[in-house]
Formats: C-alpha cells, structure tokens, sequence
C-alpha cells in the first residue's frame, strides 16, 4: 500500500453546498423539533461536515404557533433573563411569550439554546427564519420541504 485510496475532506467557506429547506413545526413538540433542527443547522447531516465552517442549511420553520409542549410546560418552565440592573431578574412562562411574541420566539430561543455559544454558533442562528403561519417570503430560493421524525 504505497499511497492512500481516500483523503479526508475539509470543507471550507467556499467549498461548501448551502441549501434552502423548510420544515412544518404544526404539532411538533418543541425540543424534539429544535433538537433536529440545531443539527441541520449545523451540517451534521451531511458527510462533508466539518465542526469549525458554517455547512449547514438554511432552515425556514413554519407553522411556528401550533408547537406543542408535553406536560405543564406552558405554564410551569420559566425563560429568565436579566435586564442587568439590581434586582432585573426577569421570568416568563412559555405562555405569556407566546402571546407577547409570537410561537416563532420559542422555536428560536430553543434552536439557540442548542447551538454552540461561540462566533459560529452566533452565525449559524442567522440561518434560521422562523414564521408563526405558514406564510414565508423566501419562495425564491426554492425551499425544499423535509419532514423530521418526532
């Protein structure tokens, strides 16, 4: 065996194949629908993967305010924040964000909260458009649909 029948493959900026896909959170459970989409975000589906490029797809998520979740979610799971002011501390229920913002809010900060906490992972977030109906203006990059196994 005088020479290697395969390389490793690096991918880079400009070697990378971006795509468009859309997927339908209607009656998803949120961390299941999140979890899948981090990875696509990611790029871990695809074999060219490589842990420090952007190789992921761009994801658009529809459907956002019919997710559901298990339990007593809704009421008892607290997103805390802190506006950075003694005493800020601020809490709220996935409920009250819904009807503040919108059910694109929870995808989102459940996607964010499953992405590295790091430049890349502040970039592949822009990846992601999530929409609250089933309306989005991306058709001209021709999304293609996929569905996820919850």
């Amino acid at each position: 065996m005088d020479s290697l029948s395969y390389k490793t493959i690096s991918a880079n900026k400009g070697t990378v194949q971006k795509e468009w896909v859309i997927v339908d959170a209607d009656s998803a459970v949120l961390g299941r629908l999140a979890s899948q989409i981090a990875s696509i975000l990611r790029g871990k589906h695809k074999t060219s993967y490589t842990p420090h490029v952007d190789c992921g797809d761009n994801v658009i998520v529809i459907n956002c305010d019919k997710i559901r979740l298990t339990g007593k979610k809704w009421t008892d799971k607290e997103y805390i924040r802190h506006t950075g002011y003694p005493g800020g501390q601020r809490v709220r229920t996935p409920r009250e964000v819904k009807e503040k913002f919108s059910g694109a809010r929870l995808v989102e900060m459940a996607v964010k909260g499953m992405l590295p906490r790091n430049r890349l992972g502040r970039k592949l977030f822009n990846n992601l458009y999530a929409y609250a109906g089933s309306e989005h203006p991306h058709q001209a990059q021709q999304p293609k649909p996929i569905t996820l196994q919850f």
